[in-house]
């Protein structure tokens, strides 16, 4: 699935919630976190102390390791270069 950035950065996390579809992202403008939401649906945060975030010159990330949801309905996969692929 083929993930869209939400634009401009949010000021809260919380901010993003509403407004992402599934395989969204946005980057918050405090500290390094972005929130995402899975290809399922399923809502969580990269957070820099677990993952690196590459942000490229187009706007997408990528992100390292794996994410894993443990919550919702669980999805496991990568996110790379904006697009999302399952384990």
């Amino acid at each position: 699935m083929i993930g869209c950035r939400l634009l401009p950065d949010v000021d809260l996390p919380h901010e993003a919630e509403s407004q992402l579809e599934p395989g969204g992202y946005a980057k918050a403008r405090q500290g390094k976190l972005w929130i995402v939401r899975a290809p399922n649906g399923d809502l969580g945060c990269i957070r820099p102390t677990i993952h690196n975030v590459t942000e490229h010159e187009d706007g997408t990330i990528t992100v390292s390791p794996s994410i894993q949801f443990m919550t919702g309905k669980g999805w496991h996969g990568y996110l790379e270069r904006g697009v999302w692929r399952s384990c």
